[in-house]
């Protein structure tokens, strides 16, 4: 068994550095992997090959449905799409996609096959889709799939060369996957936990390469309108640390009042409506600050 050992290492010692279809595991492997660009270049730097593998299974998980899957994919979805016909098949979606916003960024509604289904025709419903010429990319909400399951839809995917988004819960990250790309996706945040922009943090849990122990922080839309819905935000928790403020201070008043003392003075000032500007109308960026640090 020494001896083995000896010439084993003999052997590896003497293998160039890059070799024609070996991957080095400290290393991204690219190797002749087809992908189409995330639209993001933080995200493109740390994937093998520089997107989303074609032909393959990307696994997104997230703590609740519903949230980012439009936002980390639609970006990718519109430069596959523009240059060739094709459908974007969508299979049990948690919402509605919303048509207008989708044609805003690039999105044809008319390229869209929305699939209603429970867990079991969802499954059938996505590998069915799979093995369809005409369908380019598939968006498949399976939260209880079974890893069995995931590596057909896999052998489907690379059939007919297309993409292929699986998006699960969080909790799913303690199973085995076959995906050849798995993502965590969260809202960005503040260390008091209140999202102020609305963009993710993603952290890539498995990819053809080292581990990437850092998140990357992805923007949800332009810098200026992040900066601008940022701004509202700490406004909207100056504003609810004020109103805290005028509601003890008219309790002390009040019960300095019924002991016989000396009301306390409030030095505050009437607050102004949250959301309301110089004529008392909610400005639509309050409105989406609002929202966001609720």
């Amino acid at each position: 068994m020494p001896a083995l050992r000896r010439s084993l290492g003999v052997v590896a010692s003497d293998l160039p550095l890059t070799v024609p279809g070996v991957w080095h595991a400290d290393a991204l492997g690219a190797g002749q992997l087809q992908v189409q660009s995330t639209g993001y270049g933080p995200l493109d730097a740390q994937l093998p090959g520089g997107g989303w593998p074609v032909g393959a299974l990307s696994e997104v998980l997230q703590p609740l449905a519903g949230l980012h899957e439009w936002q980390l994919v639609l970006p990718a979805l519109v430069q596959a799409t523009a240059p060739r016909s094709g459908a974007v098949v969508v299979v049990a979606p948690p919402c509605e996609p919303f048509g207008p916003a989708l044609q805003a960024q690039g999105l044809s509604a008319e390229r869209l096959c929305v699939v209603r289904a429970d867990a079991a025709a969802a499954l059938w419903a996505a590998e069915q889709a799979l093995r369809c010429r005409e369908v380019l990319a598939v968006m498949a909400w399976l939260p209880q799939v079974q890893s069995a399951a995931l590596r057909r839809l896999q052998l489907a995917a690379a059939q007919q060369r297309q993409l292929l988004w699986v998006f699960r819960p969080a909790s799913a990250a303690a199973q085995a996957s076959p995906a050849l790309l798995r993502l965590q996706v969260q809202g960005m945040a503040m260390p008091g936990g209140v999202c102020t922009v609305p963009g993710m943090q993603v952290h890539i849990l498995k990819r053809r390469g080292p581990p990437l122990a850092q998140r990357l922080d992805l923007p949800g839309c332009h810098p200026r309108l992040a900066q601008v819905l940022a701004a509202q935000a700490g406004r909207r928790r100056a504003a609810q640390v004020d109103a805290g403020s005028t509601l003890v201070a008219g309790r002390l008043a009040a019960a300095a009042k019924a002991s016989g003392a000396l009301p306390m003075r409030p030095s505050l000032e009437p607050l102004v409506p949250l959301g309301a500007g110089p004529e008392g109308r909610a400005h639509a960026l309050d409105r989406a600050a609002i929202a966001l640090v609720r």
